[in-house]
């Protein structure tokens, strides 16, 4: 989780939502990212998906069983159905999303019982600091936009 942290870090030096994933196989990290939705133009580009796709890329196996993503805010339904379809085995998620949780908090797409695959789903490994990370941005994001400092 702390090479997340380092990656939504990242992304906030971006002025992207500072959100970090690291997909880990047997001990070994397969694929490190961060949000880059404002970076590349696309809503697509969640931390989550563009890990798992450089680990696909990298490693071209069919699935990503046996896989560990660590995530630093709890996926949304986008992610939480691509968690599901590339069968990644575990899911450790820093801290909830109570807007758009899509792992627990609000859904729970990924361990619904009519899906063929369910991930196994951790919470709270650096919650404090991951929290700390996303109300900083947002603050900071209210400040620039109402034209305080």
């Amino acid at each position: 989780m702390t090479l997340a942290l380092e990656e939504a870090r990242l992304a906030a030096q971006e002025n992207e939502v500072p959100v970090g994933a690291v997909l880990v196989y047997d001990d070994q990290i397969l694929a490190r990212n961060r949000n880059r939705m404002v970076q590349r133009k696309n809503p697509l580009a969640h931390a989550e998906l563009l890990t798992m796709q450089t680990a696909l890329e990298a490693h071209p196996v069919k699935w990503l069983l046996d896989t560990t993503l660590y995530v630093t805010l709890e996926p949304c339904v986008m992610c939480a159905g691509a968690l599901v379809l590339s069968r990644v085995k575990r899911l450790v998620i820093a801290t909830p999303d109570l807007k758009a949780g899509a792992c627990g908090s609000i859904l729970d797409v990924v361990r619904s019982e009519q899906l063929n695959h369910r991930v196994e789903v951790e919470f709270g490994l650096m919650q404090e600091e991951a929290a700390l990370l996303l109300k900083d941005f947002f603050q900071k994001l209210r400040n620039r936009n109402s034209g305080n400092p």
